[in-house]
C-alpha cells in the first residue's frame, strides 16, 4: 500500500498573521475554511511540493517544530525568500542536519548534494530548514509505477492527437513533456492540454 505524507500541522498563535507570512512567501493557499464557529483551518503548499502545511485556531498549546524543504539551488531560493520578506540565515554547509556549529559558511565548495543549508522561522517559531538536494542517494527514490505511467502516456497520446491535427509540424515529445509535467503537478487533463499548448507557443514558437 502507498503511504504518502500529505500534511504537517503547525502551531500558531495568530492565524491571520501566519496566513499573511506564508502568502508573502508565494506559497499556494489551498484552503481557508471555518469548520464551525470555533474552528478555522488554513492550508498552504510550498511551490511544487507534494506535501502541505495546515494551521488552525486552537493549536497554540503545541510546541513549535522543525520542518525541512529540499531545493535544487540553495542560493536562488535564499534570494527569493529574502525578497519575500523572510529573515533567512546565511548559507552554511556541513555533513548533515545536526551540524550545530555551522562554522562552515557558504554553500558546499563542491556543491555536493545534501550538504548546503539555510534556515528561517515563521512568526510562531516554527523553524524551516532548507537543504540543497541535486541528486538523490541510491535507494531514496521510489520505483516507478509502470502501469500508472503507461496509463498517463496513453492519456497524453490521446490529448496530443487533437493538438497534432491542428498544429504545424513539431516534435511531439515537447508537447508530451509539458502535458505530463502539468498532470503530475495536479492539473486536470484539460488544463494540462492548455498548458502544453502555451508551452509550445511561448517556448517552441509552434502556434496553432
Amino acid at each position: 500500500m502507498d503511504m504518502k505524507l500529505e500534511v504537517t500541522v503547525l502551531p500558531v498563535a495568530d492565524i491571520d498573521r501566519a496566513k499573511a507570512f506564508y502568502q508573502s512567501l508565494g506559497w499556494r493557499l489551498d484552503a481557508d475554511v471555518s469548520v464551525d464557529e470555533h474552528t478555522r483551518l488554513v492550508e498552504f503548499t510550498p511551490p511544487n511540493s507534494p506535501a502541505s502545511i495546515q494551521f488552525a485556531t486552537g493549536t497554540t498549546t503545541r510546541t513549535p517544530g522543525s520542518l525541512m524543504l529540499t531545493v535544487e539551488d540553495i542560493e536562488a531560493v535564499r534570494d527569493e525568500l529574502v525578497s519575500n520578506g523572510a529573515d533567512v540565515s546565511e548559507i552554511w554547509h556541513g555533513p548533515g542536519l545536526y551540524n550545530t556549529e555551522r562554522d562552515a559558511s557558504g554553500p558546499d565548495p563542491e556543491r555536493h548534494s545534501y550538504r548546503s543549508w539555510v534556515s528561517f522561522a515563521d512568526p510562531d517559531g516554527n523553524n524551516w530548514l532548507v537543504q540543497e538536494v541535486t541528486e538523490r542517494l541510491p535507494g531514496r527514490v521510489w520505483p516507478t509505477d509502470v502501469g500508472a505511467l503507461a496509463e498517463l502516456l496513453h492519456e497524453t497520446a490521446e490529448h496530443h492527437g487533437s493538438y497534432e491535427a491542428a498544429a504545424p509540424p513539431h516534435d511531439w515529445w515537447d508537447w508530451y513533456a509539458a502535458y505530463l509535467d502539468a498532470r503530475q503537478r495536479g492539473s486536470t487533463p484539460e488544463e494540462a492540454a492548455a498548458a502544453a499548448g502555451r508551452y509550445m507557443a511561448e517556448v517552441k514558437h509552434v502556434v496553432v
